[in-house]
């Protein structure tokens, strides 16, 4: 990449005051963001919208009303008996913050010896498994005969986001519900966190779903070569953040990373083994995260291409053009499918990025007089008017289809789409935005008002380059956690709030241009804090309750 894209007394008042516990111990719906009155009350987990108190997130409960929903045998309610022996609870703090807290009255729940953790599927087993072997309690199964200490896992309710889940503590025991695995899995994350930030998971019940539905981070193992070992910690960090997708960008000029049967000549020596690379999926699904590969193209194939001198781009006089790929050549395509063919089989998931990024040709002052050969091969495939721009642009939904066949849904980087082309994008390839500086910048809104849906990837707050080239400065957590929100896509500037449904979420990015300047270790370190103000900003766009310097001391006591 040229710019490289790569961080609380007399006896008259004691009934007026019997009176008020009473009140407040049905007090209703304490909301933390933008998250109330989103989910129906039909599984029992709360009263409707509007039907009680508010809660701030500081913990001061203004409003009044009433919650009075019933509910059946062992399902959780919003409404626990009052007592006089505990205050009102107070929200959990986790990061991302929950949406949405119910408060009660009670002593709240803590692991303890001979307790369990139940499931009412087998489809939770794993996460079953998981959070009781991180809580210390014993894994039963599935079972139906809770009591009192226990945790139960069930599917259902919630309505139709499958990373929505309702999280209960009432009479001594936790109940966590959602409508799909994911949002059930969730639920325990925020369960970890209430225990290993304050012991005890409060009284009362949590509503929680995400803004957006991709929240991801982004691993350049091209040009630095992370271990395995590395990557399965970042994933376990991911999981207990509620991120959802890690990409790996592991083909590039440095270097190709990844095993490769249909073309063992050009993988580099320091590279992941298919069983290593299994493992690190398994894992990531464990986590219901989602790894997307990345294999570049045209551009930045110089390690393939290494293999491959004949298919190298050259210029019309003859000087080769670094990393790219001759798209003229039926070879090229037939190169970079058997690739595309090989690691579907591999990575499991629904989605792949195409790369398609700043193409060499594409960045001359003439392409059509720099590169004949291009110029020869769009003329004969689209006609006299036929330009370089319209050959890239069929190679980019060549290579798409052929990803698509697998199953997958496609994206590309924002500079892998042109205007002013006979030949469009396929309208299914979704942008991945992250610069407005490349030669003939469109602005995210001009992908919007296409129609097109986007993730943001932005490089002045998203993009942690090693070394810091050019204008790169390693991204802090505060800076993305009081000034971005997803809807600022480049620069500092947000779109209009009409496209917001538009953007899919985002994704922090490490890129290693130049690889030595940090260890493993120190990259770890650095990204902390930006991932967690990055996921806090996906859950929930909002102004957030905490301050940077609250939010930092929570990040240190949650670990």
């Amino acid at each position: 990449m040229t710019q490289h894209r790569h961080g609380r007394r007399g006896p008259a008042r004691q009934v007026v005051r019997k009176r008020a516990v009473m009140a407040a111990a049905f007090a209703g719906t304490v909301a933390l963001g933008t998250g109330v009155g989103l989910w129906a009350s039909a599984d029992g987990g709360g009263a409707p919208p509007g039907s009680g108190t508010r809660q701030s997130a500081s913990g001061r409960v203004t409003g009044t009303g009433t919650g009075t929903g019933s509910t059946a045998p062992g399902t959780p309610s919003a409404a626990p008996s009052p007592s006089r022996s505990y205050p009102l609870s107070r929200a959990p703090r986790t990061i991302p913050a929950v949406r949405s807290h119910i408060p009660a009255r009670g002593p709240g729940w803590r692991p303890r010896p001979g307790a369990r953790v139940l499931v009412a599927d087998p489809a939770l087993a794993d996460e079953g498994r998981l959070v009781a072997g991180e809580l210390g309690l014993a894994y039963a199964g599935q079972r139906n005969d809770a009591r009192a200490g226990d945790v139960r896992l069930a599917l259902g309710g919630g309505g139709g986001n499958q990373e929505s889940y309702t999280l209960t503590v009432r009479n001594g025991r936790v109940d966590i519900s959602g409508p799909g695995e994911a949002g059930v899995f969730y639920g325990t994350r925020t369960l970890k966190q209430e225990v290993r930030g304050g012991g005890t998971a409060p009284e009362g019940v949590v509503r929680d779903q995400p803004a957006k539905q991709l929240r991801g981070f982004m691993l350049d193992i091209a040009r630095k070569p992370f271990s395995a070992s590395w990557i399965e910690d970042r994933i376990r960090e991911l999981g207990d953040l509620k991120f959802n997708e890690l990409g790996l960008h592991f083909s590039d000029d440095q270097a190709f990373r990844i095993e490769s049967d249909s073309h063992p000549e050009i993988v580099s020596p320091d590279h992941l083994t298919k069983a290593q690379v299994k493992r690190i999926v398994a894992l990531a699904d464990s986590r219901h995260i989602t790894v997307v590969p990345e294999i570049d193209s045209p551009g930045h194939l110089g390690a393939v291409l290494a293999a491959h001198p004949d298919l190298r781009l050259r210029k019309a006089n003859g000087v080769v053009t670094r990393g790219a790929i001759d798209i003229s050549k039926d070879a090229s395509a037939r190169l970079v499918d058997d690739l595309l063919n090989e690691y579907a089989g591999l990575f499991t998931g629904g989605r792949w990025h195409l790369g398609g990024d700043e193409y060499q040709a594409l960045m001359a002052r003439d392409p059509q007089a720099s590169y004949p050969q291009l110029a020869a091969a769009a003329k004969r495939k689209y006609g006299p008017g036929g330009t370089v721009a319209d050959l890239t642009t069929g190679w980019l939904n060549d290579r798409a289809a052929t990803v698509r066949a697998h199953g997958r849904t496609v994206r590309a980087w924002n500079d892998g789409f042109f205007r002013g082309t006979s030949v469009q994008p396929d309208p299914s390839l979704q942008v991945a935005y992250w610069t407005g500086k490349e030669i003939g910048a469109r602005p995210p809104a001009e992908y919007l008002s296409a129609g097109r849906r986007l993730l943001n990837y932005n490089d002045e707050f998203l993009y942690y380059v090693l070394g810091q080239p050019q204008t790169f400065v390693y991204p802090t957590g505060q800076r993305i956690y009081e000034q971005w929100t997803p809807r600022v896509v480049r620069g500092r500037t947000a779109v209009p709030a009409r496209y917001d449904g538009q953007i899919l979420g985002g994704s922090f990015a490490v890129w290693c241009d130049f690889p030595h300047a940090q260890t493993q270790a120190q990259v770890a370190a650095g990204i902390r804090m930006p991932l967690r103000a990055t996921v806090q900003k996906l859950w929930n766009p909002d102004r957030p309750a905490l301050s940077w310097a609250e939010f930092r001391k929570l990040a240190d006591r949650l670990g």
